[in-house]
C-alpha cells in the first residue's frame, strides 16, 4: 500500500511512524490538505515535519507561533531601512522612487509568503498554532483556503507551488472549527513500549539490549508519576546518551549515577525534588 512506502521513507530518516500517522500523512499528501497534529509536548509533532521534508528532499519552512504574532511577522513586511535609503538617494538625484520602492526588491518574505513562492513544494510547519491569537487564525484561513497573499501595493500573489502544510498544537487553547475543518487531524500520544524501543534503537543503534529495555521501562514508568513536565521522546534519547556516555550498563548498579542523569529527564526543581534517589531506584527496579 502507498502509505507503507511513506512509512518506510520516514523510517530511513530514523523516525518510527505509527500506522495511523503514516496513513494520515499519506492522505494529506494525496488530497493536498493541511494536517493538524495535536498532542502533548515532546511526542514528536515537530519532528514529523522535519523528517517529512528530508524524506521528500525539500525545504522545511517553519513558522513558530506565539501570542501577538501578526501578518507582518508571519506573511510579509516592507524593508523600511532599504526603502528609506532609496528615498534619500533619489532625493539627491531628483528621481521619483515612489513606485519602485514598493516592488518585490524591497519585500521581506516571512514564512507564509516564502512557502507559497518556492519552486518545489516545501514543507510548511506552523508550529504551536494554539499559542497564536484567534485574529491570526483569520489570516491563516485565507492562505490555507486560496494559497495566495494579497499585498495592497503589489496585488494578489498566487502560489507558485502548493506547500505541504503541517500544523501542531499542544492544547494551549481551543482552535476554531473553521481551522479544524480545513485540516486532516491526528492526535499523537506518547509511544507505547514497543514503538519507543524502536525509536531508541533507530537513534542509538549501539545501545545494549538490556540497557535499552531498562531505559524505556524507566521512562514510561516515570511518566506515570505526578510530574510538572512529563519527559518526551527527546528527553528519553538524551537520557540514553548520558547513560551510554557514562558507561552505565544497568540502571540499578549505581543509584548516585542514575540520580545525576535524571537531569536529562526532569526539567523543574519540583520534579527533581519529588523523584528522590529512593523513588528512582524503585522505578528502576521495575523497569526491566
Amino acid at each position: 500500500m502507498a502509505w507503507t512506502n511513506l512509512q518506510s521513507d520516514l523510517a530511513k530518516q530514523d523516525y518510527v511512524a505509527s500506522d495511523d500517522l503514516s496513513v494520515a500523512l499519506h492522505l494529506a499528501l494525496s488530497l493536498g490538505r493541511p494536517i493538524l497534529l495535536e498532542g502533548a509536548a515532546g511526542v514528536g509533532k515537530t519532528e514529523v515535519a522535519r523528517v517529512l521534508a528530508a524524506a521528500k528532499d525539500t525545504r522545511l519552512i517553519r513558522l513558530q507561533c506565539y501570542e501577538g504574532l501578526d501578518a507582518s511577522q508571519a506573511i510579509y513586511e516592507w524593508n523600511y531601512q532599504r526603502q528609506l535609503l532609496a528615498i534619500r538617494a533619489a532625493g539627491e538625484t531628483g528621481k521619483d522612487v515612489e513606485t519602485r520602492i514598493f516592488s518585490e526588491d524591497y519585500l521581506l518574505k516571512r514564512p507564509l509568503l516564502a512557502a507559497i513562492q518556492e519552486e518545489k513544494p516545501p514543507v510548511l510547519l506552523i508550529d504551536e498554532i494554539d499559542r497564536a491569537d484567534e485574529e491570526f487564525e483569520a489570516y491563516l484561513l485565507e492562505i490555507l483556503s486560496e494559497f495566495q497573499v494579497t499585498i495592497p501595493e503589489l496585488g494578489t500573489i498566487k502560489a507558485t507551488s502548493r506547500p505541504i502544510v503541517i500544523l501542531t498544537a499542544n492544547g494551549t487553547r481551543d482552535l476554531s472549527d473553521a481551522l479544524r475543518r480545513r485540516c486532516l487531524y491526528t492526535y499523537l500520544d506518547y509511544p507505547d513500549r514497543h514503538t519507543e524501543l524502536a525509536i531508541l534503537n533507530a537513534r542509538c543503534p549501539d545501545i545494549e539490549t538490556h540497557l535499552g529495555h531498562q531505559i524505556i521501562g524507566f521512562v514510561q514508568k516515570l511518566r506515570a508519576e505526578e510530574l510538572e513536565k512529563t519527559p518526551g521522546i527527546a528527553e528519553m534519547l538524551d537520557f540514553a546518551a548520558a547513560l551510554m556516555g557514562l558507561g552505565v550498563a544497568d540502571l540499578t548498579a549505581d543509584p548516585a549515577v542514575l540520580q545525576a542523569t535524571l537531569t536529562t529527564l526532569l526539567k523543574t526543581q519540583s520534579d527533581q525534588a519529588n523523584i528522590t534517589t529512593e523513588v528512582a531506584q524503585r522505578i528502576a527496579g521495575k523497569a526491566a
